[in-house]
């Protein structure tokens, strides 16, 4: 008769923290990154809760990563903890931790409930070849459209997504002074299912403009968190209760 796991004890603390993605670590997996982070974890020696089962694992759950590519300001994970510590000095250990690019920019106790139901929507920035002009006729010909259909290839196959329902708004400018890119799409786009990615948006562009957004446009979240459905704005999940 095989012999049951040991029950591990409950989290006495968890702890969530957001976290970025720079330079070229942008281009870093999600499965890539969580193996990092559990490596930082080990060798910042923070007590870790793990899971029950045959194969214990530390409990760090994540939630909303960006696609492989795209840098961001606005990750987040939440971890639990065998030792009460102070949020403070989890943060100073991880960022020695981590290599640089992968930089934790805030720990806070959680106050329960769920991280992920609070990440409805993502604020981004899309840098692109074109110039504001043509990006901003792009722009106005994408959101006078009620429907934006587009393929992405999936682990399940070639998919169509409507692109063009998630987009809460899109605004096009001059790219930041210093930039090789000509223009910078302003993006808010509302967490659905299936997921609707920036350059997903992107290709409804050029479909219904013949946008030429580049080779490499570079995409940036800026932010992740509730969605303020009459503003559009983009909160922050570590200071909102699930």
């Amino acid at each position: 008769m095989r012999q049951q796991p040991e029950q591990q004890a409950p989290p006495v603390q968890r702890l969530r923290i957001r976290y970025a993605k720079r330079g070229r670590l942008r281009f870093t997996s999600h499965r890539d990154f969580s193996r990092a982070f559990e490596r930082a974890v080990f060798r910042a020696r923070i007590p870790m809760a793990y899971s029950s089962g045959f194969n214990p694992h530390p409990r760090i759950s994540y939630a909303g990563a960006a696609p492989t590519g795209s840098a961001s300001e606005a990750e987040y994970l939440e971890i639990g903890l065998a030792a009460v510590l102070d949020p403070a000095d989890v943060h100073v250990s991880l960022e020695e931790a981590l290599p640089s690019g992968l930089d934790v920019l805030e720990v806070v106790e959680s106050p329960g409930g769920s991280l992920a139901d609070l990440l409805e929507g993502s604020h981004w920035w899309a840098d692109v070849a074109a110039q504001p002009m043509e990006a901003a006729t792009a722009v106005d010909a994408f959101l006078a459209t009620g429907s934006v259909v587009v393929e992405r290839m999936t682990k399940k196959g070639l998919r169509e997504l409507d692109c063009r329902v998630p987009v809460v708004s899109l605004v096009a400018g001059p790219a930041p002074e210093g930039s090789p890119a000509g223009a910078r799409l302003d993006l808010v786009l509302r967490h659905a299912v299936p997921s609707i990615r920036p350059d997903d948006v992107l290709s409804g562009l050029a479909q219904v403009s013949a946008l030429a957004v580049g080779p490499a446009p570079l995409l940036t979240r800026v932010a992740q968190g509730p969605l303020d459905e009459t503003t559009g704005e983009i909160g922050d999940p570590l200071r909102a209760r699930a």
